[in-house]
């Protein structure tokens, strides 16, 4: 192996090692292999296991914010035949091939030839790098066995990458309703109450507690009680507003925050999204159907308080009024 892409190959896998982050990884991945042949265009295209489309992650040229909305099919056009097929294609004369086509406009104005690699690690296919009209003289056998060596180290990073996000996914997350958990809430809870301040913005958050949920326990058994809080959780998700961060506090408990949302407003959504609770028929597995009522107390930053235990504790306080006057009701100020 020449000195130069020995340098290359120990300078790619060094800067993969140092990061877990994904942004970070994918363009190291594609500033390395830059290095590696000279082409028209290069670009990274990421798989969406549950849409089965491509996306392109990054372009070289200027090219990224053109190709930022446009999606390929996996087995349409030459990045989506690669995806699934888990091969490489080589394209030494691209005038007469039909997959072109079928990418849409993510590519130079005349394409003479195409190299497209996919990101294959041990859990399959994860993307494709595609490199346009490289040099003729550069596209030998050795070149093209070494962009495979450094694909393969690139698609282990991938998948480092994944792993650790999905740990670190596990450890904000309720195992039972799928929403953040207690732990999150305080640093996020705290990250945007230093937001709202320096923007200058309120801040309202919601503290839910269903209504005599043992009675759900005590009737229909735990199991059944762990799904109802788990399907509650869902419907909280689905109706929130993108902004906005749900959890569960703990038992029957759950917390919305809704940044950059006023008392008046947030009394708004909030009753709106408890008559649509407590309206709603959660059909069981076992088509058991149950309803729900809650007891709902608001704060708001900075009316409310400033700091993280000021606005839940508040909230707390104005949930227990509410079921202190009669339970399925929302207190506010």
């Amino acid at each position: 192996m020449p000195i130069d892409d020995l340098l290359v190959f120990h300078q790619l896998t060094r800067s993969l090692t140092s990061s877990f982050d994904l942004d970070t990884i994918l363009r190291t991945i594609l500033e390395h292999m830059e290095k590696t042949i000279a082409a028209e265009l290069w670009t990274l295209l990421m798989l969406d296991e549950k849409t089965q489309t491509l996306h392109y992650a990054l372009a070289t040229g200027g090219e990224q914010a053109a190709l930022k909305d446009l999606r390929v099919k996996v087995g349409e056009g030459i990045a989506g035949w690669v995806v699934e097929h888990g091969e490489t294609l080589i394209v030494p004369e691209a005038n007469h091939d039909p997959r072109l086509a079928q990418e849409g406009t993510a590519r130079p104005r005349r394409v003479r030839s195409v190299i497209a690699l996919p990101l294959r690690g041990r859990k399959g296919t994860h993307g494709v790098i595609e490199i346009y009209n490289p040099r003729s003289a550069q596209m030998t056998d050795y070149s093209i066995a070494f962009l495979h060596i450094l694909a393969d180290h690139a698609a282990i990073a991938i998948e480092n990458a994944h792993d650790v996000a999905r740990i670190q996914q596990l450890t904000i997350t309720d195992d039972a309703t799928g929403l953040y958990n207690v732990r999150h809430l305080y640093d996020v809870l705290e990250h945007e109450l230093e937001r709202a301040q320096r923007r200058n913005k309120p801040l309202s958050l919601a503290f839910i507690d269903l209504d005599r949920f043992k009675l759900v326990n005590d009737a229909h058994g735990h199991l059944i009680g762990s799904e109802l809080l788990a399907k509650v959780g869902q419907s909280m998700q689905e109706r929130s507003r993108k902004q906005d961060w749900c959890f569960r506090y703990g038992g029957d408990e759950f917390v919305v925050v809704l940044p950059d949302t006023s008392a008046s407003r947030a009394l708004e959504i909030m009753r709106t999204r408890l008559q649509q609770l407590m309206s709603s028929r959660f059909v069981m597995k076992s088509g058991l159907e149950l309803t729900i009522s809650a007891s709902v107390g608001l704060a708001t930053a900075p009316d409310d308080g400033t700091d993280v235990h000021a606005i839940i504790g508040t909230a707390d306080t104005r949930m227990y009024q509410a079921k202190s006057n009669g339970r399925g009701r929302l207190w506010a100020k």
